[in-house]
C-alpha cells in the first residue's frame, strides 16, 4: 500500500515540500496554524512568490491528492510526517528558536500511527533530533524520528527538491532509512547521491554548508575591501582564483552580502550551539564571517556619502531591489532594505522598487517610499543604487534612464551591471571592490 505523507508547517519550505511530494504521487495533508495561510494555499495560491512553485501548487490540488488544514488530527492516516516550521533567531541572543519545532511534535505526537516515522527538515542545532526522539518515546513509542535536512534555494525550490544535488537522511535504525528511500525512490532512481548518516551528523551538514557559504561569500567581499585599498579589480580576482578548481566561481560575486532568513541565523545559532558544547573557539571564525557580511552594507553607505555629501538630507535616492536576493520576494535580513532603512536615517528621501517583494518591504518598513516602476523610482533622484540583481535591473538601458534623473550616479551593490554600457552612457559608475 503507497504510503500516506503530512507536512507539518506550510510556510515556504513545507508549502513547496507538499506540492512536490504531491507531485511524485503520494497523497499529502499539509497542516497548518495559521488559517489564512491555509486558506490561500488550498485554493491553490501562494503566500509567498517563488518561480514554478505557483503552477506546480495548483495542478496537485485539483488532483485532490494534496489537501491543506489546520485541523492536526488530519494527520492521522500519514505514515511519514515531515516538520517543515521555522527556527528563528531568538529574540533575546544567537540562539534558535526551537518553540515552534518542539510544538509541532507535541501537536502530532496524539495523532500517530503505530509504525509512523516523523522527519525533521528544519534548521535546527545538533542534538535537537535525539532530544525529539527522546519525547516521542514518552509521547508515542508507537513512531520513530529521523532527520532529512532541506537544502533549497529561494528562486529553485521546486528544482532543488526534485532534483536535489543530495539527499541526507539521519536515521537511528534499518527501518527508518527503509521508509525515507520509499518516499524518495522516484528522486533516488534519477542518480541522486544518498548519504545515510546518524542523527547529529544529519543535523550539522546544514549549518556546516550555509557556514561553507556564508565564509566564501564574506572572503570575496573582505577582498574587495583590499581591492579598493590596492587599487584592484576584484571581479577579476575572483574571476581568477574561481578557475582553480579547489576554489571554484560560485559565491565569489562581491557585493553588500548575504541575508534572508537562513545563513545569517544559522551561522549565529552554529556559533551559539558550540559555545553550549564547549567547542566556542571551534567557530570563531564565524563571528567575523558575520561582521563582514555586515560591513559591507556600511559600506555601500559610505560610497553614497563620498558621492554626495556627508549630509544627505537634501537628496534622493533610488534603491532598485529590496528583496534579499532574486526571484524571491522574501525580505528577511535583507541588506538592501537595511541600507535603504539606514539611509533614510540619515536624512535622505529613499525611494524603492522590487518586481515581487514591495509588499513584504512596505511592512518592514512602512515610511520608507516605495514605487511601482523603475521609472517612478529613480526619477528627479540624485543616486541609483543597484542592490538587488534582478534580471531587469541588469537589462536596463541607461541612456533611458537618464533624462529622468537629476545626477547620473549609479552604486552597484551586487557587481552585476555593465559598467562599460553605463560608462558610456556618461554615468557616474561605483562598484565595490573595483576602483578605477
Amino acid at each position: 500500500m503507497a504510503l500516506k505523507l503530512s507536512v507539518v508547517g506550510c510556510g515556504y519550505l513545507g508549502a513547496t515540500h507538499a506540492a512536490c511530494m504531491s507531485s511524485l504521487g503520494f497523497d499529502v495533508v499539509g497542516v497548518d496554524t495559521d488559517p489564512e495561510k491555509i486558506a490561500l494555499l488550498s485554493k491553490g495560491e501562494l503566500p509567498f512568490y517563488e518561480p514554478g512553485l505557483d503552477t506546480l501548487l495548483a495542478t496537485e490540488i485539483k488532483t485532490g491528492r494534496l489537501k491543506f488544514t489546520t485541523d492536526f488530527s488530519a494527520v492521522a492516516e500519514a505514515d511519514v510526517h515531515f516538520i517543515c516550521v521555522g527556527t528563528p533567531q531568538s529574540k533575546d541572543g544567537l540562539a534558535a528558536d526551537l518553540s515552534y519545532v518542539k510544538s509541532a511534535v507535541t501537536a502530532i505526537a496524539p495523532h500517530l500511527k503505530s509504525g509512523s516515522l516523523v522527519v525533521g527538515k528544519s534548521t535546527v542545532p545538533v542534538g535537537t533530533a535525539q532530544g525529539l526522539r527522546e519525547q516521542l518515546t514518552q509521547s508515542a513509542p508507537q513512531a520513530d524520528l529521523a532527520w532529512n535536512p532541506e537544502f533549497l534555494r529561494e528562486g529553485f525550490a521546486v528544482e532543488d527538491t526534485l532534483t536535489p544535488n543530495r539527499l541526507v537522511v539521519g536515521v537511528a535504525n534499518d527501518r527508518a532509512e527503509e521508509i525515507l528511500k520509499e518516499v524518495y525512490k522516484p528522486i533516488i532512481d534519477l542518480g541522486t547521491p544518498w548519504i545515510r548518516a546518524d542523527l547529529p551528523t544529519s543535523e550539522l551538514v546544514k549549518v556546516a554548508a550555509n557556514s561553507f557559504l556564508a565564509t566564501k561569500i564574506s572572503f570575496i567581499n573582505a577582498m574587495a575591501e583590499v581591492c579598493e585599498a590596492a587599487g584592484g579589480d576584484v571581479t577579476v580576482l575572483a574571476k581568477a582564483i574561481g578557475y582553480d578548481p579547489r576554489i571554484g566561481n560560485r559565491f565569489l560575486q562581491a557585493g553588500i552580502g548575504f541575508g534572508g532568513g537562513c545563513l545569517p541565523k544559522d551561522i549565529r545559532a552554529f556559533m551559539a550551539r558550540a559555545e553550549e558544547l564547549g567547542a566556542k573557539q571551534a567557530l570563531e571564525f564565524l563571528r567575523e564571517i558575520d561582521a563582514i557580511n555586515l560591513r559591507a552594507r556600511q559600506r555601500v553607505i559610505d560610497v553614497v556619502r563620498a558621492e554626495l555629501t556627508e549630509d544627505l538630507t537634501s537628496y534622493t535616492i533610488a534603491v532598485l531591489g529590496a528583496a534579499f536576493k532574486p526571484d524571491s520576494d522574501d525580505v528577511r535580513d535583507s541588506p538592501a532594505l537595511d541600507i535603504a532603512a539606514q539611509l533614510q536615517a540619515a536624512g535622505a528621501a529613499v525611494v524603492v522598487h522590487d518586481p515581487k517583494a514591495i509588499e513584504n518591504a512596505r511592512k518592514r518598513f512602512p515610511n520608507l517610499g516605495f514605487a511601482a516602476s523603475v521609472e517612478e523610482c529613480v526619477k528627479d533622484s540624485d543616486l541609483i543604487l543597484h542592490l538587488t540583481e534582478w534580471r531587469e535591473y541588469r537589462d536596463l538601458d541607461p541612456k533611458a534612464l537618464a533624462s529622468l534623473v537629476k545626477k547620473k550616479i549609479v552604486i552597484d551593490g551586487r557587481n552585476a551591471l555593465d559598467r562599460d554600457k553605463w560608462r558610456a552612457a556618461e554615468w557616474q559608475f561605483h562598484a565595490l571592490g573595483r576602483t578605477d
